[in-house]
């Protein structure tokens, strides 16, 4: 059985916002964000890859790269960035291999607003656009969750100043742009759309215990007004990553996206005390995962994928 990426190869938002193929054929993601790559670096490999592939029908890896957390790429040092390239460059690799596509992720968060660190960020996305530019399955997201006091005109003015730098190593590659209030407000994109560049997504996360109808509806309204979007982290447990997991409001959030043939990926691969977290803390292990290495989420999450990932038998 052929891989997405073997069927469709480098992807493109048209202009209904749609995730496509070079033959126009829509194309939907679904997979799994990993924690940061500083602190759960071992799921970062190709046999886990590999069972996430065919075991869970994964299509997807988002690599969540933080800067400004303990030990993130632009607050720790050089000897830990050259590690976090290390690891990204790992994940890439066995992607490719595998014929997953894997979203390289500038993973803001207390530095709320991605101007703080564009000039770490130039740099960044240079030595990676360089280095990725002909693998055809590789995405950028340029910031994740821009929050706090940050506008969508400060938004822009960071992602004007980064998209033309992969571009000049990258032309065709998606690149994905956050939005304000920890990416929730697509309708600022709506209103204003970043000019200059055909391939960019919008992100909008949510999790599912706290965020249901008043998003749902921002973006059912994003989509109609053929946005491209894309749902590069969500959870159905509480905004904090903790708390009872919320699977009837999940369900509805899928079958939302599959509506509007949009991509998400999961949060999280590790085993952190946390809900949103896929393995129970005892568990050590780095791939071949049992039920019992599973939290509640992911069982629940894995089942969903099962039912829309799983191809159809002929």
């Amino acid at each position: 059985m052929k891989t997405k990426y073997e069927q469709h190869g480098a992807l493109y938002f048209n202009r209904s916002g749609k995730l496509v193929d070079c033959d126009n054929r829509i194309v939907q993601l679904r997979g799994y964000s990993t924690h940061g790559l500083s602190w759960y670096p071992q799921y970062v490999n190709r046999e886990f890859f590999e069972f996430m592939r065919d075991k869970w029908y994964v299509d997807v890896i988002r690599l969540a790269m933080y800067t400004a957390e303990e030990d993130g790429y632009c607050v720790g040092t050089e000897e830990n960035k050259k590690k976090l390239l290390e690891v990204i460059d790992r994940g890439v690799k066995a992607a490719t291999e595998l014929g997953l596509y894997v979203i390289i992720d500038w993973h803001i968060l207390s530095d709320s607003n991605p101007l703080m660190h564009i000039e770490e960020a130039s740099e960044f996305f240079k030595t990676v656009a360089r280095k990725y530019h002909a693998y055809g399955n590789v995405i950028y997201e340029i910031c994740n969750e821009p929050n706090v006091n940050c506008t969508w005109a400060d938004i822009k003015k960071y992602a004007e100043t980064i998209i033309p730098i992969i571009r000049e190593y990258d032309s065709y590659s998606v690149i994905l742009v956050g939005t304000p209030t920890w990416s929730q407000d697509v309708d600022e994109a709506v209103k204003a759309p970043i000019k200059g560049d055909n391939n960019l997504g919008y992100v909008l996360h949510f999790y599912a215990d706290t965020h249901r109808d008043e998003l749902r509806n921002k973006l059912s309204e994003a989509a109609e007004n053929k946005l491209p979007l894309f749902v590069s982290e969500f959870g159905i447990c509480d905004a904090s990553g903790d708390g009872e997991g919320n699977e009837e409001q999940g369900k509805i959030w899928l079958d939302l996206l599959d509506k509007y043939d949009i991509s998400y990926c999961m949060w999280n691969l590790g085993n952190r005390d946390e809900s949103s977290a896929s393995f129970v803390p005892s568990c050590e292990k780095t791939t071949d995962f049992t039920e019992e290495d599973l939290n509640p989420s992911a069982k629940w999450y894995i089942h969903e994928l099962a039912l829309r990932n799983k191809p159809k038998q002929s």
